[in-house]
């Protein structure tokens, strides 16, 4: 794919990490992910897809989504904004066990308050990538990254010809929430309107719901539009297992969306709204691993890194090695 052709803000630079030795047994992310060459960079390297082991796992890119501007219309803690560049430097020094080409397209940047087409134009591009047969990953930026990544996918070739999406929300919230203009509350009734307009149903499923931080309101939206969900206080490894099997038998393609405060806030401090609950970090990991072993993930995002609120760089960790499960 020609990445020079992409519309980002800010190109993607070289890693950096912790540097135990060159050869293939000592590899970590830094030394791993290609940098693509860029319309504002068009000297880097660009990743040549038709060279890659037809007998490995397609290659996979990263798409920043610096923006926090959904998580203000929303009232929320803002600076997740800085999410993508903490996420990247959480990566780069984990070992790398995958075998899948990773290459950075950079970031989209949104500031002020242009956050639609911010996020129409993180959809063109992963549209743009998704076609070209890689397996996407945003880096958030609040979770109003959801609604660029369904424009993204919505986009493709695979959708368009008819392939079953789900989209599969790791949340403590419904983000269905009805307000004037779209936000970090709204993605996925604005998703749940546009496959409408289109003559479809979105198919809805949340894990993590929080009884105590959702409104009636937001219940009676989420039973409206047949939402599949299972609260935070049901999540035992068992019935997640359960539940997203059942989801999985429904759908050709998965968009997986990660809001990082689905998890407890011990756990992951550095979020707009910690979680008082929340689910546990090995459930979440088991979710991953088991929508990467379905063969049908198809994109995933990563939202609501907030580094200003993080404590020791824990949430941006744990983060970091939710990626690492996706991308393997």
């Amino acid at each position: 794919m020609d990445f020079s052709t992409l519309s980002v803000d800010i190109p993607a630079t070289a890693w950096t990490g912790r540097n135990d030795g060159e050869s293939p047994a000592h590899r970590r992310w830094w030394q791993t992910v290609a940098i693509a060459a860029t319309s504002a960079s068009p000297d880097a390297p660009s990743l040549n897809t038709a060279s890659l082991n037809a007998s490995l796992p397609g290659p996979a890119a990263l798409l920043g989504f610096a923006s926090h501007a959904g998580v203000a219309r929303n009232h929320g803690r803002t600076g997740a904004a800085t999410g993508p560049a903490a996420l990247r430097a959480a990566l780069g020094s984990l070992a790398f066990h995958g075998t899948r080409e990773v290459t950075d397209a950079g970031d989209i940047v949104v500031s002020g308050d242009s956050l639609e087409d911010g996020q129409a134009r993180c959809g063109a591009a992963l549209t743009a990538m998704l076609d070209a047969g890689y397996l996407t990953c945003v880096l958030g930026g609040g979770h109003e990254t959801a609604y660029a990544s369904y424009l993204g996918v919505a986009g493709t070739a695979a959708f368009t010809n008819g392939a079953r999406l789900g989209v599969l929300n790791l949340d403590a919230h419904f983000d269905l929430r009805e307000a004037p203009v779209p936000s970090s509350g709204t993605p996925f009734l604005q998703m749940a309107r546009a496959e409408a307009a289109a003559g479809r149903e979105l198919n809805y499923a949340v894990v993590g719901i929080s009884e105590p931080n959702n409104t009636r309101a937001l219940f009676d939206t989420a039973h409206e539009l047949e939402v599949k969900y299972l609260l935070d206080e049901d999540c035992s490894a068992e019935r997640t297992e359960g539940f997203v099997s059942s989801f999985l038998e429904t759908v050709d393609i998965v968009y997986l969306t990660i809001d990082l405060d689905v998890m407890p806030a011990a756990v992951a401090p550095g979020v707009s709204a910690p979680a008082a609950y929340g689910v546990p970090l090995a459930i979440i990991a088991a979710i991953c691993r088991q929508v990467a072993a379905s063969g049908k993930l198809f994109h995933c995002d990563v939202a609501e890194l907030n580094p200003e609120f993080d404590v020791d760089n824990r949430t941006a960790k744990v983060a970091a090695r939710l990626i690492d499960t996706l991308l393997r």
